[in-house]
């Protein structure tokens, strides 16, 4: 099923316009890996799917967007397990390790929310890969986020960092690790906007 969702919406924004990618060669052959990308709005889930086709990549995601039915259904049909973010436990944990020790690829947005400001990276992604001793590959996105920026046929830009290998299992490294990362996407994002000028 996640195929026949993933190519019909891949049809679909290939209507709208074109999606270009940069570095796809940094991604690694196959998982396990936690894949950390921007989050500006609902669209970039999508593009960042079908860019990893024929991979399939299970998207952590906010519990409330499962309470809406179709979202939910799609979303579920698309891999992505839900997290409840107000009260984090250790489930938050136990589903993407699970995901991570079976070889699979789990996609994190580590800003927490949809946003187009530079914001403080939450440590959720850092947490996960490091638990499960897996790399973090940095993406950033630039393009529609919305229908309306969709219907404008607004073209889609996905540049990938080189992976990010977590060589400390400390708690106390977590916070420079975040820092790292919040490095590289700064970088990625900087790069693609060059390209884009």
């Amino acid at each position: 099923m996640y195929y026949f969702v993933a190519n019909i919406i891949k049809f679909f924004l290939r209507l709208r316009g074109k999606i270009a990618v940069y570095n796809k060669q940094y991604l690694p052959k196959q998982g396990p890996y936690v894949i950390a990308c921007t989050h500006t709005g609902w669209v970039d889930i999508f593009y960042l799917g079908i860019a990893l086709l024929p991979s399939k990549i299970h998207y952590m995601a906010k519990k409330q967007l499962f309470e809406k039915r179709m979202l939910g259904w799609l979303l579920k049909k698309l891999n992505a397990f839900p997290v409840d973010r107000d009260n984090p436990g250790p489930s938050v944990l136990k589903v993407p390790k699970r995901l991570l020790s079976n070889g699979e690829i789990v996609g994190i947005f580590p800003s927490g929310t949809r946003t187009n400001e530079q914001i403080a990276l939450k440590q959720g992604a850092i947490t996960i890969a490091q638990r499960s001793e897996v790399p973090i590959i940095p993406v950033v996105y630039n393009g529609p986020n919305n229908f309306k920026e969709l219907f404008t046929r607004r073209k889609a830009h996905l540049i990938f960092g080189e992976p990010i290998y977590l060589t400390s299992k400390e708690k106390d490294s977590r916070t420079y690790y975040t820092g790292v990362l919040e490095q590289k996407l700064a970088e990625l994002e900087s790069q693609l906007l060059t390209r884009l000028k």
